[in-house]
């Protein structure tokens, strides 16, 4: 591509492919390019130089490059620990891509990736303190705070999935009981539909493909099959089906319980929800905010903040990165 003027380039790790896109000021995606993610480190260093290079530009036109990893990531841009990316352990990943590629590429965690193309140029955008959720297989997000993308003193701030909801509650995958997302996830929305259907609820089962659905498997680990089911579900629901809509109001008042518990926290401006369960889907969105006010302190009194739906879908964790700018993993 000719020199990319006033573009940035930002790259997003998934367990399955790495995702680079070139984005434009305003977030709009110019060029996109994927790679299947390889296993262990140094495999991944190589197939991420190789992949920022692969645009034929100088690595120094563009105005900025970030990197998204699912994990835990270090404020040095450490990758800490990552269950997606099996053979990655305290790997330097910020300080080895400076190095092979000559100028500083800043690395975060990809939910807070997510998080910052909501704030910076999507459904948050202009907010001082802002909740963004995204539900996928499991829950990832970001928190907004006086401007700034809370981070905390270690990197690891913005485990939103793993606030605990309901004590010695479902086992989650991390080893605790009563995370929220064992709850609120794409996974546990196919949970809930299979309860629902064997206690005799009704919908199709087959649900025709939209070209507009292309985000339906945005998340985290986008594309699982527990996100294909939700939609499903959530398709049943939009359309006026009364067993589908049940489980989605059931579904939302668990996403409204672990929203509400957040707003406690951080009394944020605007709260958005995405991921592939919350894809443009308005009928998620109206069941959460319905149920806000039943979790609320105060709830009479305070002001709501409005529940929005995320802009972005599956690139969102890109274009995320591409905005992540060096002073903001410091």
């Amino acid at each position: 591509m000719s020199e990319p003027s006033g573009l940035r380039l930002g790259v997003d790790v998934g367990g399955t492919k790495c995702l680079a896109v070139v984005v434009d000021p305003s977030g709009a995606v110019v060029e996109r390019k994927r790679v299947p993610t390889p296993r262990g480190a140094a495999a991944l260093e190589e197939v991420l130089v190789e992949l920022v290079q692969s645009f034929g530009v100088p690595v120094d036109s563009w105005l900025n490059i970030g990197l998204g990893v699912p994990g835990l990531v270090s404020r040095e841009g450490v990758i800490v620990s990552s269950p997606n990316l099996p053979g990655i352990e305290n790997f330097p990943a910020a300080r080895r891509l400076t190095e092979r590629l000559g100028r500083l590429i800043p690395i975060d965690n990809d939910a807070n990736c997510a998080a910052r193309a909501e704030w910076r140029v999507g459904a948050a955008r202009g907010a001082s303190d802002a909740l963004i959720v995204t539900l996928g297989t499991g829950i990832g997000g970001g928190m907004v705070v006086g401007g700034r993308l809370v981070r905390g003193a270690h990197g690891f701030a913005g485990e939103i999935g793993h606030v605990v909801v309901d004590a010695g509650g479902r086992e989650c995958a991390c080893g605790r009981r009563g995370c929220w997302e064992q709850y609120a996830s794409g996974t546990a929305l196919r949970r809930l539909a299979r309860e629902a259907l064997l206690d005799g609820a009704e919908w199709p089962r087959s649900v025709q493909h939209r070209d507009d659905d292309a985000g339906d498997n945005a998340g985290d680990n986008a594309g699982d099959n527990a996100v294909d089911e939700a939609v499903v579900v959530r398709r049943a629901a939009e359309g006026g089906n009364e067993s589908a809509l049940r489980v989605i109001d059931e579904f939302a008042d668990w996403v409204a319980l672990g929203v509400a518990t957040l707003i406690h926290v951080i009394d944020p401006e605007s709260v958005v929800i995405g991921g592939g369960v919350a894809h443009r889907a308005e009928v998620v969105r109206h069941a959460v905010e319905r149920h806000l006010a039943d979790h609320l302190y105060a709830s009479h009194v305070r002001p709501h903040p409005p529940v929005r739906l995320a802009h972005f879908g599956e690139d969102a964790g890109a274009i995320g990165a591409a905005f992540l700018e060096p002073d903001d993993t410091h």
